[in-house]
């Protein structure tokens, strides 16, 4: 079953996240549905990915099983037991950042910035540092607790999901981006400045804003698209 049909055709009572279906480089598909905030999922060859899942934003019991689940950090709109509770199986692949491992009694597969893992035949995973770099942030996302991003390759296509921070080195050093949803929500991650920066850098063929909202100072996104004008495709979906 598609997030598609679940969400929009078969289920009347589930909400309607909105999806964007993609051809991968090698031919096959697959859709990314943009679930709230930071949470995200992505269905391939029938399997799902969920990425950062949240109770707050949606009712994970009332959706399909997760085959593989990642995890950013530990702070609460990221890292939701509830959640993870609800979608895992016996054969489910749980993945997530050093803090969470060591803070919680999850069996999972802890990646640290510059991990690669296949935990399955159709996706790769690459740990990206994530963290704050300006002075008066670093109670935020701090360095040495080797928070992550995700760089995952489906079908030969490269998509990049930014965890919490800023745009550090490691971040703007990535190259052969297809698609990259980047945290735009201040004062906790990028600036809108800071993610024309970053995106500049990556050069990605599709850019996403997410992760905005819920707090008081809102993220200028019809700014953020008019600064990215003839540099790369800026996409909006609702993550509010």
């Amino acid at each position: 079953m598609s997030f598609f049909s679940l969400f929009g055709c078969g289920a009347s009572h589930a909400p309607v996240f909105p999806t964007d279906t993609f051809t991968a480089r090698d031919g096959s598909q697959f859709t990314m549905t943009f679930i709230k905030h930071g949470s995200l999922a992505i269905e391939v060859a029938g399997k799902h990915i969920y990425i950062d899942p949240v109770s707050e934003y949606a009712d994970y019991a009332t959706l399909p099983k997760a085959d593989l689940i990642l995890v950013t950090h530990s702070h609460y709109d990221h890292f939701d037991r509830t959640a993870i509770e609800a979608l895992e199986t016996p054969e489910t692949d749980l993945l997530c950042d050093k803090t969470t491992a060591e803070a919680f009694d999850f069996d999972c597969h802890v990646m640290m910035p510059g991990d690669t893992a296949r935990p399955r035949d159709y996706v790769t995973i690459e740990a990206v540092a994530a963290y704050n770099t300006s002075a008066d942030r670093q109670q935020y996302h701090p360095r040495e607790r080797q928070d992550v991003g995700y760089l995952l390759t489906i079908g030969g296509t490269r998509i990049y999901v930014s965890g919490d921070g800023e745009n550090t080195p490691e971040m703007e050093a990535l190259r052969d981006i297809d698609i990259a949803l980047l945290a735009v929500n201040q004062p906790f991650t990028m600036t809108v400045d800071q993610a024309v920066e970053a995106v500049k850098a990556i050069r990605p063929k599709i850019f996403y804003p997410y992760h905005y909202g819920e707090v008081d100072e809102k993220t200028d996104l019809d700014r953020l698209t008019r600064e990215l004008e003839g540099v790369t495709e800026v996409r909006i979906r609702p993550m509010e």
